[in-house]
């Protein structure tokens, strides 16, 4: 009988949508009969201890880093190249303590680039290959090519082809020998099995999702802070100025609150069940162009309205593009006008269904 296999996965800490995308890949590891440890920090820990309470849960300190309430986002990543450069190092020199203690068998790293070690196979997931920046573009690109070589395998949730979601960001250079197209990586697919057990067999899944109704527009918010902060405030100072029914979902995957001003719903946090069916329930998407939200509105075929993190070069880059090809009105944090995008949304006609395939399961099953 074939030894089951010990996988860390290592999710990055900015925002939640690096850990939100492992939750496909954690799902079909545990149908595989693979047993899946976590090592994450902050929001990424507590969204996936919510997600699978039955796993082994390690604290792998993040990177930390702090959007700039106002002046320069460039400026602020630029300062912040030490830091990230030495949390790099930190968390290589922590996984080699991590796989002698747990006797990890493979390592899956959502885009930290310090996870990795020759005594296991290690596997690198992005979809910035390309990083985009006002200078030096080529230059950064080539450092992320190195840190990649550092893995066995890199894995792009995206498809090959040229209705891809990522753009230049993984299509513009040629690509790493060792670099694999997985398809569109969605913790919203609603054929997988989203309530999950614990280990003395009781379901998780609430039946929150249930009270759901329909709105007419669902904001989600997201990203470090102080930006998602900021956001949430915008959007909701605004929403208390319709009459629109409106669901905020705050990111906040930590806390447990509920409550509703006038016509606005506000939660903290949802499941991924409790996601899926309150997209399902809303005319319009109103939330960050993060590569990770793209994805799960590109699986369910959604209209959406893009304000992307100021100063987040791949956000800009995303909402500009999809803007462009028809699919998402965009605007600034600073223009931000909800009566407006709503009525210049309806020019835009969503995004067409990109259904979920097996590449992904292809992948693990070579891998298990």
């Amino acid at each position: 009988m074939q030894k089951q296999k010990r996988i860390l996965i290592c999710p990055l800490d900015w925002g939640l949508g690096h850990a939100t995308r492992c939750i496909p890949i954690i799902r079909l590891l545990l149908k595989k009969n693979a047993e899946v440890l976590i090592a994450a920090d902050t929001g990424p820990l507590a969204l996936l201890k919510q997600e699978f309470p039955q796993l082994t849960f390690i604290q792998l300190k993040g990177y930390n880093i702090q959007y700039p309430k106002s002046g320069s986002m460039k400026m602020k990543m630029l300062l912040s190249i030490p830091k990230i450069v030495n949390g790099i190092k930190e968390e290589h020199a922590q996984l080699d303590k991590i796989i002698d203690e747990y006797k990890i068998d493979i390592v899956i790293s959502d885009n930290r680039y310090g996870c990795w070690n020759k005594k296991v196979k290690s596997i690198f997931i992005t979809h910035q290959l390309m990083i985009k920046a006002p200078i030096g573009e080529s230059l950064l690109h080539k450092r992320v090519l190195k840190y990649v070589d550092n893995y066995d395998e890199c894995w792009v949730p995206d498809v090959a082809e040229s209705n891809n979601l990522s753009g230049d960001l993984a299509h513009k250079y040629p690509l790493p020998k060792n670099t694999f197209f997985v398809g569109v990586l969605s913790r919203l697919d609603s054929s997988a099995s989203v309530g999950m057990t614990n280990k003395v067999g009781k379901t998780n899944k609430q039946d929150f999702s249930a009270s759901l109704e329909m709105t007419n527009v669902m904001a989600i918010i997201s990203g470090p802070e102080p930006q998602r902060s900021i956001f949430e405030e915008l959007v909701i100072e605004q929403l208390k100025q319709t009459d629109l029914k409106a669901l905020v979902v705050c990111g906040k995957a930590s806390e447990e609150k509920t409550e509703t001003i006038k016509n606005i719903k506000i939660v903290s946090h949802l499941k991924s069940n409790e996601m899926l069916t309150a997209i399902q329930n809303t005319d319009i998407i109103l939330s960050r162009s993060g590569y990770s939200t793209v994805m799960d509105l590109a699986s369910l075929g959604k209209k959406a309205i893009f304000i992307p993190t100021p100063g987040q070069t791949e956000q800009e880059y995303l909402a500009e593009r999809f803007m462009e090809n028809g699919i998402a009105y965009s605007q600034t944090q600073s223009s931000f006008d909800l009566k407006i995008a709503l009525e210049k949304s309806k020019n835009y006609k969503g995004f067409e269904v990109i259904k979920l395939d097996n590449s992904l399961e292809k992948k693990i099953d070579t891998l298990l």
